[in-house]
């Protein structure tokens, strides 16, 4: 059975919400997931597991700016190596702000950094919108790790 490790910062509660939903279609599909507030979770543990799903909240106005919480464990990952794990990102935003989920484009680009191949499009969930269908995101997660895409 395939493992996955889901870390999250959030800061109002939605991200750790879609980080909940993101575990259980997991689950679903017979993954084995383990979700963590990022505040509990290291780096290092990252090389333990086979799928690797990271989700910051984007704060503030900026292009790209990380829930604080994130923050340490963003900087902790430069350098670090995870060449040929399978990797993907998400998070909460509000549209409204010139920059819609900047996060998440940062965790993309770290995670491309660091050796993972990103299986697919950043999650990016605006918290204006109650629709996003999380489970089938994480459907089409799994789909796309067994073709080893």
């Amino acid at each position: 059975m395939a493992n996955a490790i889901v870390v999250y910062g959030s800061e109002t509660g939605n991200t750790e919400a879609v980080a909940e939903q993101i575990v259980v279609g997991l689950k679903d599909e017979n993954f084995d997931v383990v979700l963590k507030n990022v505040t509990d979770a290291s780096v290092d543990e990252l090389s333990n597991y086979d799928l690797i799903l990271l989700g910051s909240s984007t704060w503030g106005d900026e292009e790209k700016e990380l829930q604080v919480d994130m923050v340490d464990f963003y900087e902790k990952l430069e350098g670090f190596d995870l060449t040929g794990k399978q990797a993907v990102a998400f998070g909460c935003g509000d549209s409204d702000y010139t920059h819609f989920c900047g996060a998440v484009d940062l965790l993309e680009e770290r995670l491309e950094e660091i050796g993972t191949n990103l299986l697919y499009e950043g999650l990016r969930v605006d918290d204006q919108d109650d629709e996003v269908d999380v489970r089938a995101w994480a459907r089409e997660i799994v789909e796309r790790f067994k073709k080893g895409v």
